[in-house]
């Protein structure tokens, strides 16, 4: 099979690979769409892969090509979407329901090799049957709406009338966590972010209002959106320092906030910006990756049935290109100027 492949920090080659085999209780999927994610970056254009080489990918949507012996929940031709973590399902973790705090989990696209390729090889548990009627550049995106949902999930939220939500950052995990908190019914939800593109394509999916992060009067709008009395749930969807300690600041009295994006360097916090905690009072949680029991978790369930209603979706301004699969190598050296890119960049291979 052709699959683009990383031999070394910024030497991806398109190139003749091996196909994968099928064994007992695997499913072979051919690749139709991946998306090329922000932690897929660093192992291209840094040192973070784990070993040389290695195929990425797991963000991706296909079909079934072949299945092993004994698979009986998906058949050749299903369209599926990869789920990219491999739990032990022995650890006292995974015995809990947490699988994302798997103590021994392999990952496909960095543990193992992923969907930036023809084919790719997977366990039963690792794919899922979806609706035909998702286009497969929509479907690619299930993996980063599933992280959004679980994130909520992490933050506790339930409906009460009059509540507040912010998501900090407009980006592919932030769109999908205000699309989320939309579905189950927050009265009023705003979206901050420092580009105004990204708040334009809120306010094309539901968003109450928006406000530039950047703005002077910043805490101001913030007072004027909340009545003064700040977000109930705070979503941080970016891994930016200033958006996690502005989280802080804008936070209600008891309020949720949760940490979805991951920061890139290290933060340090005033004595009076952490104090906001104390003295708010509220509750504050990380979230990692997107799984739940039973495996893989309504996440993944929740995200097929609201694409297929219609209520979820992927508008054209999420994704900022399309590539196919032999220019990986062009696709990847956008990110040398990340900040024009806006929104995902998918690699496709329909053949």
């Amino acid at each position: 099979m052709k699959a683009a492949v990383i031999h070394a920090s910024k030497d991806i080659r398109y190139e003749e690979f091996e196909t994968p085999s099928v064994g007992n209780g695997e499913v072979r999927v051919k690749s139709v769409a991946t998306g090329i994610c922000g932690s897929d970056i660093p192992r291209y254009h840094a040192d973070a892969a784990h070993s040389f080489p290695i195929i990425l990918g797991h963000e991706f949507s296909g079909y079934v090509d072949e299945v092993g012996e004994g698979v009986t929940s998906v058949k050749k031709g299903d369209h599926v979407v990869g789920i990219p973590l491999v739990p032990c399902f022995e650890c006292e973790d995974c015995k809990a329901g947490n699988f994302s705090l798997c103590k021994h989990y392999s990952f496909v696209g960095s543990r193992r090799n992923g969907s930036m390729a023809e084919y790719v090889t997977l366990p039963e548990g690792n794919v899922m049957k979806i609706d035909e009627n998702i286009p497969y550049e929509s479907a690619a995106m299930f993996e980063p709406s599933t992280v959004a949902i679980h994130g909520i999930n992490q933050c506790g939220y339930k409906y009460e009338p009059g509540k507040s939500a912010v998501i900090l950052g407009g980006g592919t995990i932030g769109l999908f966590t205000l699309q989320w908190i939309k579905i189950l019914g927050c009265d009023k939800v705003v979206v901050t972010d420092i580009d105004a593109k990204h708040l334009e394509n809120a306010k094309k999916l539901g968003a109450d209002a928006t406000i530039v992060s950047l703005d002077p009067d910043f805490s101001e709008q913030v007072k004027a959106v909340t009545d003064g009395r700040g977000f109930d749930y705070v979503f941080v969807s970016t891994g930016a320092v200033p958006a996690m300690k502005t989280a802080f600041e804008i936070a209600a009295n008891k309020a949720h906030l949760c940490f979805i994006g991951t920061p890139t360097r290290d933060m340090t916090f005033s004595i009076r910006e952490w104090e906001n905690m104390n003295r708010k009072e509220f509750y504050l949680t990380g979230s990692w990756m997107s799984y739940s029991a039973p495996w893989p978790g309504k996440e993944w369930s929740m995200t097929d049935e609201h694409f297929a209603k219609g209520d979820l979706k992927v508008i054209p301004e999420m994704i900022h290109k399309v590539y196919d699969l032999k220019d990986a190598e062009t696709a990847f050296n956008e990110y040398l100027t990340p900040q024009n890119v806006m929104g995902k960049i998918l690699l496709v291979d329909k053949k």
